[in-house]
């Protein structure tokens, strides 16, 4: 089990936003969260990753790693992350140095000392996310999807456990959409778990994996069922 929640709370700025979640990932899964805009999705995401705490009143269990996150210190964050990769939205990559540089300057933060097996792994996630022509390039000279692209070209680093993806396909058009999960459902086959929140309901299907519906204040598992309900509400 890479992530355990059980009756886990769930606040964003002291306001409650997702109360009794009950959430769990294996290896290798591939799980989708949807819900409106507002309905925790996010939230419940940054308490994976420690952005958000739970407190120990707020969850019977929160484990993500094999870490209790209602007990976890904040000089403990860091190396739990470093076993996670997190893919935003909007990219956040370093505008001011290139693809590789940006990249390099991720593996130098979380300590791989070798010049030679940094390049080398760079040069491996390149690859794997079919970008080794564009490392050189800058952020501002590649499309969103490719940005994207290079996004979980640095989430997969450090090989996680599993990715964290906030909207990933938020900012792209439905082609480029489905490239992107395409591509991270390819990387569950090597058995690094994926949790995403997307608005496009359509890769539930074209891409089918265990989906969580944010709604009313709750987080519930409709894998079996999500075909037959009305989800147009949760669409952008």
């Amino acid at each position: 089990m890479l992530i355990e929640y059980k009756n886990v709370n769930v606040y964003q700025d002291d306001r409650e936003v997702l109360r009794g979640v009950d959430f769990h990932v294996d290896e290798g899964e591939f799980i989708y969260i949807i819900g409106k805009v507002g309905s925790g999705k996010s939230s419940f995401l940054k308490t994976t990753y420690c952005e958000l705490d739970i407190d120990e009143e707020d969850a019977d269990t929160a484990l993500v790693l094999g870490r209790n996150l209602t007990t976890l210190r904040r000089r403990e964050v860091p190396a739990l992350r470093k076993e996670m990769g997190v893919i935003f939205q909007d990219f956040q990559l370093l505008h001011d140095r290139s693809v590789w540089e940006n990249l390099q300057f991720v593996l130098k933060s979380t300590g791989w000392k070798d010049k030679d097996e940094r390049a080398e792994r760079i040069e491996k996630v390149l690859a794997d996310v079919g970008m080794s022509d564009k490392k050189h390039n800058m952020p501002y000279e590649l499309s969103g999807g490719e940005q994207q692209r290079i996004a979980i070209a640095r989430a997969i680093l450090n090989n996680p456990k599993v990715i964290i993806a906030d909207e990933p396909t938020g900012n792209l058009d439905l082609e480029t959409a489905s490239n992107i999960v395409a591509l991270l459902r390819d990387i569950t086959q090597s058995g690094t778990a994926v949790v995403m929140t997307t608005h496009n309901l359509s890769m539930l299907s074209k891409y089918p994996g265990i989906v969580y519906r944010c709604a009313d204040g709750k987080m519930k598992e409709i894998t079996n069922e999500y075909s037959k309900i009305d989800l147009t509400e949760d669409e952008e």
